[in-house]
């Protein structure tokens, strides 16, 4: 990346900034919060979570006193807008896990406590769809979303409405819940988590005229070298097809019986015609529009932040 467009810091360099910020997360609520293969400690959080927490902080009390100006001058009474923040990367890079412990430590601040997750897996179309429109191979690719409705909602949450929602997707079914919906009250702050989240986006294959992010206030990536990847990849595979595979109700219960040997080779061919492919041609190219970029170390830790300067 351009060294004029992002500032580096080393892991003991970013902790440095925490300052005064306090550790308000138990060892219990953070065990509680981890994902499949993703062991972040509490020495991470004080190193990595904790400074960002104080930048985003920061973001969100300048972003209400912008605002403010604007409704004095527009003779409005002021009013708190919620203030969205977005998260990007890989599968298997640990996102899920990184926005559910970051909504635990922005809850925290007094400035901010109602703090809502939604994660654009509830914005994949149905299987039915997919699989109508021949897509099922390129779930999670951009053309799977409904990016209309994701904007739409975005647009919903910036504009204060009193209730907005979100469908509801089973990682069980990999589907869409028919008739669940995660609803949305004015939170104070919202992540918005997912792997396309930071597309330019296209409309009929030309530049759409609204996108995510022109919603977004604030956006994380989460990187990570490709090989390694590929390894969190497999690992958690391999923990699925010996445990929710193996429920009658999984949608990918047709791998319960597969050998050690053969759970291997079914999820490097996965990984090697889907998901990297996604991540070469759709994901990776959007991290440099992201605000921070967070850049993992084999074992899953958190090793260096850069910063957007520009």
């Amino acid at each position: 990346m351009r060294s004029d467009t992002y500032r580096e810091f080393a892991r003991d360099e970013w902790a440095s900034l925490r300052a005064h910020t306090p550790l308000t997360l138990s060892l219990d609520e953070l065990i509680a919060l981890r994902g499949i293969n993703d062991s972040v400690s509490l020495e991470e959080i004080a190193d990595v979570y904790l400074p960002l927490t104080r930048l985003l902080n920061l973001h969100v009390r300048a972003a209400r006193n912008l605002n403010s100006v604007a409704d004095t001058f527009l003779g409005k009474p002021v009013g708190a807008r919620t203030y969205v923040i977005a998260i990007a990367g890989s599968v298997a890079v640990g996102k899920s896990t990184f926005a559910r412990v970051l909504r635990a430590l922005m809850a925290q601040w007094p400035d901010h406590p109602r703090v809502d997750l939604v994660t654009t897996d509830g914005f994949l179309h149905p299987n039915r769809q997919l699989e109508e429109e021949k897509l099922m191979r390129r779930k999670g690719f951009p053309e799977s979303y409904n990016t209309r409705e994701m904007v739409q909602f975005l647009a919903d949450v910036k504009a204060g409405h009193a209730e907005v929602r979100a469908p509801v997707y089973s990682f069980q079914t990999y589907d869409i819940v028919p008739g669940e919906w995660q609803t949305v009250r004015r939170p104070d702050v919202l992540i918005f988590e997912g792997l396309n989240v930071l597309q330019p986006g296209l409309a009929g294959g030309r530049p759409a005229s609204v996108i995510l992010s022109d919603f977004f206030d604030f956006s994380i990536y989460l990187d990570a070298e490709i090989a390694d990847l590929q390894s969190w990849y497999l690992a958690r595979f391999q923990f699925l097809q010996r445990t929710a595979f193996q429920k009658p109700a999984s949608y990918f219960h047709h791998y319960k019986d597969l050998s050690p040997e053969e759970t291997r080779e079914v999820g490097r061919r996965l990984w090697a015609e889907i998901n990297e492919v996604n991540l070469r041609e759709n994901i990776l190219p959007t991290r440099e529009r992201a605000d921070v970029i967070l850049r993992k170390r084999a074992d899953h830790s958190i090793g260096q932040v850069s910063l957007r300067q520009l």
